[in-house]
């Protein structure tokens, strides 16, 4: 399985990112409380299957696939095949009990979708896992194939992406529904936090490193708004960019930092992490000086964007820390 990354603007989408860094923690406390309450048992079928439109596309899929991956089905009424496959997945969604949440999607009402997708034909099956997208399997595959599958989305969920979590249902008051955070109080930063998060999706970059560099001024600590600064201040980079003209100056001058740092943020925005990585390591290797430490101040700033207990910046981490001692 090789991911990339989804989001309804073709890049990166770095609120998937962040959430699939807190979903493991976020997904243990839910199972920790469905056993002190007694909970785990069967998750109803209408919890594990819904249907998907363009509309509903980030909350339904891209924002739960940082809790759980979603296993999307691309149908079409027409489609033969489909409706052997349909029922099929339905019936694994519930036996696997809530490990993934189907969802359908129907490729005539929802062109773009199956455009984004670059879908040639149906049925077609992709994953999403904390934003990132999964081709799957094409075609009426069979069982076997599918669950085997399956079982390699959930561990690659569960290893690489860390999360640990389940189906919940949204309807549900007792254990079902355990997966559920409960509702924390609001803290004396939401008010910035959320104008933050306004100024993004307005796309105004520097509203929203302004808002959340007033919640650092105050509270150096808050991990939210540094988190929240790291990525903003990437876009803000990132914005405006020739994108083949910042590759070419990298490829035809492998010296130039400058260069380099760029087309790493260009890579970690378009999904392309490792290899943002890397370009940076290899920089603060062949460097030295001023150069070198701008290098290694950009990785870490990278690290921040995607989150400390994600294996890629472990892995990076270590690369670092050889190049530099």
């Amino acid at each position: 399985m090789q991911p990339r990354n989804m989001s309804m603007s073709g890049v990166v989408d770095l609120a998937a990112v962040k959430a699939a860094g807190e979903a493991k923690a976020k997904a243990e406390q839910a199972r920790a409380e469905a056993a002190r309450t007694g909970g785990g048992g069967a998750v109803p079928p209408s919890a594990l299957v819904i249907d998907v439109d363009e509309a509903g596309f980030e909350r339904d899929v891209l924002q739960r696939s940082a809790e759980v991956p979603v296993v999307i089905d691309f149908w079409a009424e027409w489609c033969q095949p489909c409706k052997q496959l349909g029922p099929l997945l339905e019936r694994l969604a519930v036996e696997y009990n809530g490990r993934f949440l189907l969802a359908k999607i129907d490729v005539d009402a929802n062109q773009m979708l199956m455009q984004q997708f670059g879908i040639q034909g149906i049925p077609a099956v992709f994953a999403v896992v904390a934003g990132q997208a999964l081709p799957l399997f094409q075609g009426a595959a069979p069982e076997a194939q599918i669950r085997q599958t399956l079982d390699q989305l959930v561990q690659v969920a569960e290893q690489r992406f860390g999360l640990t979590g389940i189906v919940v249902d949204p309807d549900a008051e007792g254990p079902a529904g355990a997966g559920a955070a409960p509702a924390r109080p609001a803290g004396p930063y939401d008010a910035l936090l959320e104008a933050a998060v306004r100024a993004l999706d307005a796309n105004d970059i520097p509203g929203a490193i302004q808002a959340y560099k007033n919640v650092l001024v105050d509270d150096p600590g808050n991990t939210e708004a540094q988190l929240g600064l790291a990525q903003a201040e990437l876009l803000g980079r990132v914005q405006g960019m020739d994108a083949q003209q910042v590759r070419k100056n990298a490829a035809d001058d492998p010296a130039d930092v400058a260069a380099q740092l760029a087309v790493a943020d260009l890579d970690l925005v378009g999904g392309h992490v490792e290899d943002a990585f890397g370009r940076l390591v290899d920089t603060v290797r062949r460097s030295a000086g001023d150069d070198r430490d701008a290098a290694r101040l950009r990785l870490l700033e990278l690290f921040e964007v995607i989150g400390p207990d994600d294996p890629r910046v472990t892995a990076a981490r270590s690369a670092l820390a050889r190049v530099l001692f």
